[in-house]
């Protein structure tokens, strides 16, 4: 088969592989479509060798059933799904509470397995993976369903992790609406009535928004924070989700939140917010808000994800590649070429 993997500090090349050989407890899927992620751009330019072997990247997988261990009980050829990212132990207290992304088997890193960062991924066609971490999607089309593995799973729990926050008539700020932010303007708009700002740069990216159901854009700059403060009476906002994270989002975050609000940092630009444990008042961190890392989702969040998409709520704005011009895709993405979630397409 042909997979694309990381040979080394940004070396992605197309190779012939083995198609994968599955245990007991796993699937063979034959993918589908396979999204890409900022994340993917990090693996590309982490300066060291990951290991001896090539790695095949990607992490956003849809496809069908093509074989099923023997162990298996559940699963048939023919199924369509789309893969959860967390590959977690399934036994400790945290998954069986329902929380997979913080598994105790990971550790103070609480960042379980995930194909293509470690395992395997499905930029190829065709990725074996844990039978239990297949989840039905049926007749969603691939290209939408691929990216709802983690643009739409993880905005859907940093939003539910927001939920007390999203009262009727309360303001919500979107960061950055690309891959992940414009698919997290639809979750807010379908699940809750708040007004919803969007901030961004660029004309392509802000009407994105207004597409997507947001009911203010705004252009990212110096005065940004003020304009969402004039906008909410100088309160700031009830919940801000910063998809970008650099210093510049972080600290327009803590200019702009409310009292008692909440800011959920999910992008990984490696922004410092600037947070001091000092009195409130002024332009600081104010009394009572509260800011979280939000790191992927859980399997419930996955499949509320994907009855949002077979409800029509959800729509991800797709450019669609070939696999064989997967390195073209990441450059494209690195240079803000690339309109909603890249995907591709085996």
């Amino acid at each position: 088969m042909k997979a694309a993997q990381l040979m080394g500090p940004g070396l992605l090349e197309i190779n012939d592989v083995p198609i994968p050989e599955i245990s007991p407890s796993e699937l063979l899927i034959r993918v589908g479509a396979a999204g890409i992620c900022h994340s993917d751009l990090h693996l590309l330019h982490f300066p060291y060798k990951m290991r001896e072997e090539p790695l095949t990247i990607g992490h956003e997988i849809a496809g069908t059933i093509e074989a099923v261990g023997s162990g298996v009980d559940g699963r048939s050829v023919g199924e369509r799904g789309v893969v959860y990212l967390c590959w977690s132990c399934g036994q400790c207290r945290e998954c069986m509470s329902g929380n997979e992304n913080m598994c105790l088997a990971a550790g103070r890193t609480a960042m379980p397995p995930c194909p293509g960062l470690g395992p395997e991924g499905g930029m190829a066609e065709y990725v074996k993976i844990p039978a239990r971490s297949f989840v039905p999607i049926g007749d969603l089309d691939f290209l939408q369903a691929a990216p709802l593995a983690d643009a739409a799973l993880t905005s859907y729990h940093a939003i539910r992790g927001a939920r007390e926050h999203l009262q009727p008539g309360a303001t919500a700020v979107v960061i950055g609406v690309g891959g992940l932010g414009h698919v997290a303007v639809q979750i807010l708009r379908a699940i809750s009535a708040v007004r919803i700002i969007a901030v961004d740069v660029g004309q392509d990216q802000l009407d994105l928004a207004k597409r997507c159901g947001a009911d203010i854009t705004l252009e990212s700059g110096p005065d940004t924070a003020q304009h969402i403060l004039d906008l909410t009476s100088a309160r700031g906002a009830e919940v801000i989700f910063d998809f970008v994270g650099i210093d510049a989002t972080a600290q327009m975050s803590v200019q702009a939140v409310a009292p008692n609000g909440a800011y959920r940092m999910v992008g990984l630009g490696g922004g410092n917010p600037g947070i001091t444990a000092e009195a409130a008042g002024g332009p600081g961190w104010p009394w009572g808000a509260s800011i979280r890392k939000s790191y992927g989702g859980t399997r419930n969040d996955l499949v509320d994800s994907i009855a949002l998409a077979q409800a029509g709520l959800v729509t991800v704005e797709v450019a669609r590649f070939d696999l064989a011009d997967a390195r073209d895709a990441l450059d494209r993405l690195e240079h803000g070429k690339v309109t909603g979630r890249a995907v591709l397409v085996p």
